[in-house]
């Protein structure tokens, strides 16, 4: 670890704490060349992997995307905000713990549409028409089935 005051990257540990939540490690540090002593701390970097689109192309996973998906299926529908956080919590943790580098749109969708069918069926059926690009009434009456079932 560099020294903030004077450069060297000459410095020891001397003493090391982890917090009370146990995600991160605090470090006191002295330099060998200035005698100062300073602090650092240590967490894991979790990176949620990247979204490969139908079209092959690739761009960061979004939670306000996410949550906008989610706004968008659950409009007028009685949901609690609270609810909805607790949803797109629980697909970023899995994306998280798949530990890919890249996962394809679809299956973020279909995550989506399995949270939705639990918290609400009528936003379940409105996200699946556009996202499975229902054509008639037929493709309707299959998805009210699959969730009779």
């Amino acid at each position: 670890m560099k020294c903030p005051f004077c450069g060297s990257l000459d410095t020891q540990v001397i003493d090391s704490r982890v917090n009370e939540a146990g995600d991160a490690i605090r470090r006191r540090r002295r330099c060998a060349a200035c005698d100062k002593r300073f602090t650092t701390w240590e967490t894991a970097e979790l990176r949620p992997p990247q979204i490969v689109k139908t079209n092959g192309t690739r761009q960061d996973f979004s939670e306000d995307k996410l949550r906008e998906g989610f706004r968008r299926a659950l409009h007028k529908r009685p949901v609690s905000t609270e609810l909805v956080d607790a949803a797109v919590g629980r697909i970023r943790q899995r994306l998280l713990t798949l530990g890919e580098r890249e996962i394809p749109a679809r299956e973020i969708g279909e995550l989506v549409m399995n949270e939705l069918k639990k918290l609400d069926k009528v936003a379940y059926i409105r996200f699946a028409s556009v996202y499975r690009s229902f054509q008639d009434v037929d493709d309707f009456r299959d998805v009210i089935r699959d969730i009779d079932q």
